[in-house]
């Protein structure tokens, strides 16, 4: 399938501020790309990308005094196929595990594991190792916060989303890998596209998604606290130990959010060289006919 996305946010400044961005595809999509995903900018002003610690595509730029606007359109080949079930996957001892997969069993800034880790061995300890233990503590995750898009927050962490009851993606994903971590389970986050495709259409606001993956069986598997099921179009932009490794923007300064526009939508290959709402008015001619 053809998956046409992007997006096109603005910041306003009083002061030019350097920014980081995490906005491109991950290296390893890219040769997926059906047409060239270039980030404009508006003002254009120069910019740089570099690979950082985890694998991500990292962008480097000033926003001049007054604001930037940031947009990319492109589109992108997916398999279609849902996120892989394998109910057979075995947890590894952690004398086992890869040094580069460590780091995904310790707390960060977002993962508080000592803070959780009698929640978690209390739901860990009623499943089996492996599968159906992640599977038990994304469960729990899922069953124990309320989405609510309005009380989104950057001080919210995995213990207050337990504690409050509530969140948005990223905090469903930050209690489900605490949880794992805590049972000696690496987890690591990801953030990227995941557009209401395959799916009854959601009625919310269009925004990027947080997931996370959990090592299993010597490699990583998807899982999704906040929808609990396997999904298809995922597009991973950015990986880490939570949401400040994967932050899709960091502003190092004062720069207000003034727009944040996402799009996601599968496309046929006729629709390659229209714009995205040329795109929606054509789906939605069909639709009607």
């Amino acid at each position: 399938m053809l998956i046409r996305t992007g997006f096109d946010i603005s910041f306003e400044t009083d002061t030019e501020v350097p920014l980081l961005a995490l906005l491109h595809v991950r290296p390893e999509r890219q040769k997926d790309l059906r047409t060239p995903e270039v980030l404009q900018t508006d003002p254009h002003v120069p910019h740089r990308t570099f690979i950082d610690n985890f694998g991500n595509v990292a962008t480097r730029l000033i926003i001049p005094a007054g604001g930037i606007t940031l947009r990319t359109d492109f589109v992108i080949e997916d398999t279609g196929t849902p996120d892989e079930v394998n109910p057979d996957a075995v947890q590894q001892n952690i004398e086992d595990l890869p040094d580069e997969v460590l780091p995904f069993l310790l707390a960060s800034r977002y993962c508080e594991v000592s803070k959780l880790a009698n929640e978690s061995w209390e739901i860990a300890r009623k499943a089996e190792p492996g599968w159906a233990r992640v599977q038990a503590l994304v469960d729990a995750a899922h069953e124990r916060i309320r989405f609510d898009y309005m009380k989104a927050s950057t001080d919210h962490t995995a213990r207050s989303a337990f504690d409050e009851r509530y969140g948005v993606c990223r905090d469903f994903a930050h209690l489900a890998i605490t949880l794992c971590r805590a049972a000696n389970i690496p987890a690591r986050y990801c953030t990227g596209y995941l557009g209401d495709i395959g799916i009854d259409p959601i009625d919310a606001h269009m925004d990027f998604s947080a997931w996370f993956e959990a090592w299993l069986d010597g490699r990583w598997y998807t899982f999704d606290a906040r929808h609990n099921t396997p999904r298809i179009a995922r597009i991973v932009m950015a990986r880490g130990r939570d949401a400040t490794d994967a932050a899709l923007t960091t502003a190092f300064g004062s720069a207000r959010l003034a727009r944040f526009e996402v799009h996601t939508d599968e496309v046929a290959g006729t629709d390659l060289t229209r714009s995205p709402s040329e795109t929606a008015l054509s789906q939605s001619a069909r639709e009607t006919a």
